[in-house]
């Protein structure tokens, strides 16, 4: 595999990571976000305080564009614009009932974790050899704490990478390091992950 290759693996893997929380924050709305492409752009300008300047560059359009939606003078956003403004919005919506999850995951809650993805653990012939597994996992609040942390902190794609798969492979693999403390596992090739609080 090139390094080229490897680079898109990691980026789409993180991408599924990133995915997977927003899912599970999404999930514990107790409204809906607002749909049609004109109350977005209106929930996002509160956000921006106003500043139709921050919401096109924030939104990667002109300002002319913000000010079309806003008026209603155009309603059917192209797919890469309709694909930002659901992102943009759902990242801000409900930011206290996603805060009160996170702390609630990291302090006592946890998160379950399941997906489908590549782990190896032992020599190649052996039965704890390398291969795709599905794997469905409670992992604990210091492991929810870290992923968070990671997420938080914008960590690059290998850092939200590894605080996921030492969560995946402390509970699963290791048991929480019953007789398995010193387990090295390998974690790549993620076909798909959900996380649930």
């Amino acid at each position: 595999m090139t390094e080229e290759e490897k680079a898109q693996q990691a980026a789409r893997t993180r991408s599924k990571l990133m995915e997977g929380l927003a899912r599970a924050e999404r999930a514990l709305f107790t409204r809906p976000a607002p749909k049609s492409p004109r109350a977005q752009m209106k929930f996002l300008r509160t956000r921006e305080k106003g500043s139709t300047k921050s919401m096109a560059e924030r939104l990667g359009v002109s300002r002319k564009t913000v000010q079309r939606y806003l008026s209603g003078a155009s309603t059917k956003p192209n797919k890469r614009l309709r694909a930002a403004l659901v992102r943009e919005t759902e990242s801000e919506w409900q930011p206290q009932v996603r805060a009160q999850a996170r702390q609630r995951a990291a302090s006592s809650g946890g998160l379950f974790i399941s997906c489908r993805a590549y782990f190896g653990f032992g020599l190649e012939g052996t039965s704890d050899a390398g291969r795709v597994r599905d794997i469905s996992v409670f992992v604990s609040a210091s492991h929810a704490a870290a992923i968070y942390a990671a997420q938080e902190e914008g960590a690059t794609q290998s850092a939200l990478h590894d605080a996921v798969a030492e969560a995946i492979a402390d509970a699963y693999f290791r048991q929480g390091g019953g007789g398995r403390a010193g387990l090295e596992v390998k974690f790549a090739d993620v076909e798909w992950l959900n996380i649930r609080f």
